[in-house]
Order: structure tokens, then sequence, then C-alpha cells
């Protein structure tokens, strides 16, 4: 590994305002194979943020590389070197090679998109992909002329790049460089006096390229040079440089160009017959064809502008003498562009699921949309289909944020399936689609809450201790914690502790009987339940329980005195001159239940041996509920034979009805 350059950081912020929050850029520079841990920028500092702040408001490092090449430091806001950085292996072929990365902080919201170029070092040699070259030059070739030699690949750039070639000693021939500056030099041999075949057969040379570099690296070739005799005349193209422009879909056999060069001489020193020269690792026979009779130029191979947007390709013109001689020639293809790529979307979630009461324009998720298409054709734009509580953004050119747009409730809609639609601005346009699912979580936003604002209970007197009563039942439209619903007693009834009548099953709402209710003694009674959530905190809600009790013919009637002693015997004496409608006694009688169990009909019974009932009759008197118990019926003599019920009582015993 070369050592370090370059310990300049450069920061370059450019501010976007956005809604509230703000996303900018900040470039930085540094040597590629520098040490782990190597420090490139202060984050704390260029987000104008106390350190002290970064890990409460969750500093966050996000690229969309497989290996994390750079980590904050939330101690110090140092962002440093995490990964070994081969700018070769990241960028081959590239002058700029540039990390892409984003830092978000939250509490407020701040995005800001981080630049890191990668500063090339001369840490590769200049190499050749051929062990040794071997050229035929005829020994009648004049001074003067140029042939074609080997290319060094050099995997390092710019100025560390191949800029120069040297040859070693000799009296044959010369170099001449072309090209150097930021770009790949490249030689050609020149020939400096005339060979003599019988002199010397075979000139061996030493082709060395040197890069750029501070120390420079090298490397080298063996140029084996056979002399050959005679063809004295050399093919000429009409033109040194060649053009020509063809759409990268075009088929196998489309017309590229048609070269055209001539020889001065006859016969078969004169016939030129046409080659594609390979140079290094690239062979223009993998892709076009040429015709060596009449030097047309078609489509072979499948051209790709996103591969490749130009060939530089080296042709030859060779006569068929017996000492060919040839001419070399350059034909320049640039590709054509089209609209053969529908955009890339690639989406990074910072926050799923996302809380229902989360702030509106936060950030749920970073978009990226790409396309490999150049000019217009890799034009994107971004957006969303379809309503739903959420927008997209534009951060920096083709990066957006999925921020939230509106008030979210789980309970009306727990998930959404949000689709990324981008389109690019070719001809036709090309469009591509991604669907991000947002999980809404639930918040303890919602109450317990109950069917009826109050529950009556009607429940029959003497039921058993421990019976159950009722369930109450709370219901609560948040989930798993939040809906967990416990019960409670609230508030006594009549000033009486409502604990003594019922309990409470905390879990079921079951509510279960302390003792056994007597409606001669309690008819009614009240309290309320209270329904509680286990969300953090607590959400409860109570409602009314009435219990009224309900009568059961527990009681017998009581017949109040004088007639009431137990095996008593009364009489009343009767004049026997005494006519219908004579008044004999009057009966009372009482029955603590209620309703239908208390009311009461009155007959007349007789001792055994008595032949009373053969002339006495008795009739139902009944007092309907809830007029309250009488004093019984009058009964009189009627007809002088006849016990009966009179209906109308004297004035002064009378009774108003309801």
């Amino acid at each position: 590994m070369g050592s370090i350059r370059n310990n300049e950081i450069l920061c370059l912020p450019i501010v976007l305002l956005l809604s509230g929050w703000s996303a900018a850029q900040i470039s930085y520079s540094i040597s590629e194979e520098v040490d782990k841990g190597t420090v490139i920028g202060n984050l704390a500092k260029d987000l104008n943020v106390n350190v002290r702040d970064l890990q409460t408001r969750n500093l966050n490092v996000v690229s969309g590389y497989s290996k994390r090449y750079f980590e904050a430091n939330f101690k110090t806001g140092d962002l440093y070197v995490n990964e070994r950085i081969d700018r070769e292996e990241l960028c081959p072929n590239v002058i700029k090679c540039t990390l892409n990365l984003e830092v978000i902080l939250s509490n407020p919201m701040v995005l800001r998109r981080i630049e890191v170029t990668i500063a090339d070092l001369n840490d590769n040699a200049p190499a050749f992909v051929e062990k040794s070259f071997s050229l035929n030059i005829s020994e009648s070739s004049p001074a003067g002329e140029h042939f074609l030699l080997p290319l060094a690949l050099d995997a390092d750039t710019g100025s560390n790049s191949v800029k120069t070639y040297r040859l070693s000693a000799n009296e044959y021939f010369s170099l001449d460089i072309q090209g150097g500056g930021e770009h790949t030099a490249s030689a050609e041999l020149v020939q400096q006096k005339a060979l003599d075949r019988e002199k010397q057969a075979v000139v061996k040379l030493t082709l060395t390229a040197v890069d750029g570099g501070k120390p420079p690296n090298t490397g080298s070739v063996q140029i084996i040079v056979h002399v050959l005799d005679a063809n004295d005349n050399t093919p000429m193209f009409s033109k040194t440089l060649y053009k020509a422009r063809v759409n990268e879909n075009a088929p196998a056999g489309s017309l590229v160009i048609q070269l055209n060069a001539t020889d001065l001489d006859e016969g078969d020193n004169g016939r030129v017959i046409y080659t594609f020269v390979k140079r290094a690792n690239f062979d223009p026979a993998d892709l076009f064809f040429i015709n060596a009779e009449t030097g047309e130029i078609t489509v072979k191979g499948h051209l790709d502008y996103e591969a490749q947007s130009a060939y530089d390709i080296h042709v030859q013109a060779t006569d068929r003498g017996p000492s060919p001689r040839r001419a070399n020639g350059k034909l320049l293809v640039e590709i054509v562009d089209v609209n053969d790529n529908a955009p890339e979307i690639v989406v990074t979630s910072l926050m799923n699921p996302v809380r229902e009461d989360t702030a509106i324009g936060s950030v749920v998720a970073l978009v990226t949309v790409t396309d490999k298409d150049g000019g217009k054709n890799g034009q994107t734009r971004g957006k969303l289909a379809g309503s739903t509580p959420f927008k997209l953004i534009s951060n920096y050119k083709n990066y957006y944020s999925l921020v939230v747009d509106r008030t979210l409730d789980r309970e009306q809609r727990p998930v959404y399936n949000v689709t990324i639609i981008a389109n690019d601005e070719g001809t036709p346009s090309l469009s591509a689609s991604s669907v991000v699912n947002v999980d809404i979580s639930d918040v303890n936003d919602n109450a317990p809450g109950f069917a009826e604002p109050a529950i009556n209970i009607y429940v029959k007197e003497n039921r058993p201790v421990g019976a159950r009563l009722y369930t109450i039942n709370a219901v609560d439209p948040d989930i798993n914690e939040n809906a967990k619903v416990t019960y409670s007693l609230e508030g006594d009834s009549n000033s009486i502790p409502v604990n003594l009548f019922v309990s409470i099953n905390s879990e079921t709402g079951d509510l279960i009987t302390l003792q056994s209710f007597n409606y001669e003694e309690l008819k009614t009674f009240h309290f309320k339940v209270q329904a509680t959530d286990s969300g953090v905190p607590p959400l409860s809600s109570n409602v009314t329980v009435n219990v009224f009790i309900l009568d059961e013919n527990d009681n017998s009637p009581t017949i109040l005195a004088p007639y009431s002693e137990h095996s008593s015997v009364n009489s009343e004496n009767i004049p026997y001159s005494a006519e219908a409608g004579y008044f004999v006694a009057k009966i009372r009688a009482v029955d603590a239940d209620s309703g239908y169990n208390a009311l009461l009909s009155y007959h007349l019974s007789e001792p055994k041996g008595n032949n009373l009932s053969d002339t006495l009759k008795s009739d139902v008197v009944v007092f309907p509920a809830p007029f309250p118990p009488v004093d019984g019926e009058l009964i009189s003599i009627n007809g002088g034979d006849t016990f009966t019920r009179t209906q109308t009582l004297p004035t002064k015993e009378k009774v108003s009805s309801p």
C-alpha cells in the first residue's frame, strides 16, 4: 500500500430546504488503502450538532454498498474508515471515484448526503497482455514508417496511469508516443533507417511502459522484429480517422461503415485485405464483422450503451505481396443510447413498523431511483400511486424520502402497501414500481368502551351465594397489552359498601354474589364498574350497574288481630233477627311479598260435622298490586242463609284505590 499523500478533508455543503427539515451534501476526499480507523471528517462539526446529542438523536450512516466502508464515532462525532478501500475494485476504469452516503439525525429530523472522493494511489504497475510481440517488416520498408505496438494496461487512473513508453537502445527504431495527460498513452514503433535482412534477420527490442506515479512503476514486453524481403509500397487509408454512429439495439448485420485503402503496387502486392487489430484485452471481432475484401464493417454482437458508449477500433489494410505491407487505420464507433432500461428503485427502510402517533414529516424510508441509460433516457421522476398518508419528497437528484403526510390511525388501517412509481424521460417513457409495506404499530389511544351507559341486572331473591349475576364486557379497539382489559368495582350504593353484595373477576368481568338477597329488605342497589386497559399510561372508563331484586313467594299471609292468635277461637254474636247485609266481622290479613305474590284471597272454611257449607257461600276478595295489604273483607248475611262479599265498605273504612 502506497503512502497517503492527501490528508486534506474537503467539505462542500449544499443545503436544500425540505418541509421543516433540511438535507445537504457534504464532500470529503481520502486516499485509497488508508488504515482502518482513519478519520475523514467530523460529522458533529459539519452538521453543527453538539457531540453529546449524536447518540440521543440516533445518528445513522446509511449506504447502498455491500460493505460498510465508513462508521461514525458517537463519542467524538468523527467519520472514520471501517473497511479497506480499493479504488480499482470500486471504480474500475473511472477517472473520478466517489462513494455516496446518507447521514440521518432525528428529533428534529436532519438528512445530509455525503460524497467521499477516493483518491488514487500508484499501487498498480503497467502490464502488457502479450508476453511477446512479433512484427514482420520488409527490408524495403522506408524510414519513417510507423508500426503499432502493444498497449500497456494500468489499473490506476489519472496521473498514475501509463504516461510514456521507453524503447531499448538500437540503431533501427525509435518511439512515437501518443496521448498522455489525463489519458493513457500509446506508442508506435518508428523506423529510423532501412533494414538489411542479410545483415540482421531478427531485431529484438524491449518496450517499457512507465506510469505517472511518484516513484513511477514500469512494465515491459519483448518486441521481436522479423525482417522480410521485397514489397516496397504500403497500402494507404482514405482517411486517417473514420467515425461512425450506431444504435445500441442495431440488429446483427447492420452496416457501420465501409473502409477504403489503396496500394500503388500491382498484382498481389497491391491487392488489399482488411483486418481488425486486437489490442490488450479488446478484440473488435467480438462485436463487429469486417469484410476482408470490401472493408465493410457490420454489427456482429450485442451493443450496449450502458456497458460502453464508444469503441476505439484499430484496423489494418495489408497487401498480399510475398512480403506483405500494411497500413494502420483508426475507427471511432459511437454507440447511440436507446431507452432500453427501465428505472430501478432501491428502498432503504428506516422505520418499520411506524407508530400511529408518528409526527407528520417523519421519515419512513429512503428511496433511490436510478436508470442505466444516458441523457434524457436516464433522467427519472419518482412519485406515489394512489392515496396514502405518505408522500415522496425529493432530497437530492435521484434521492427521495418517504415521509408521513397525514395522521395515522392503526384502528382504521393497520398496514399500507405504498406503491412507488419511477418514470424516465425517454421516448417512449419506461417506468418501474416498488411496493413498500408499512406496518402501523399500536399506541394506547383508545379507552375500553361499553355498549350502553348503564347495565340493568334482574336477580331473584334467595339466590345462592357465589352465583354469577352477569358478565361485564368492555371492548378496546387497541391491540395486545393496550387492549387487555381488567375490571374493578367503583363507588358504593346508598352508603353501603358494594363489596358486601358482589365481587368482580378482574380478568373475565364476571359479577359474583357475596350474599343471598332478600327482596323484603333490599329491592335495588347500584354501583359502578371500571374497565382499565394495560397500556402505558393506562386508559379507563366506567359503566353504572343497576341491580333489581325480584320478589319470590317466600312469605305466607298473616291474619291480623283479633283473629291472629295461634289456635285461637273467636266468636261473633249475630242476632237471630239479622237480615241480609248485616255486618258480622272485619278480617284483616297482610303478606310481606310483593306484586302477584302479595295478592290475597279469602274464603270460609268450616269444622267437620258442621253443615254451614251447605248454606254459606264464600267469594274471593282480590286486592291488586301495588295496592297495600288491606284490612280484609266485610262479611254480611245475605238472604238469611248465605255469606257473601260486600263490594262497598262502610264509609269510615273505605280505602282509595290507585
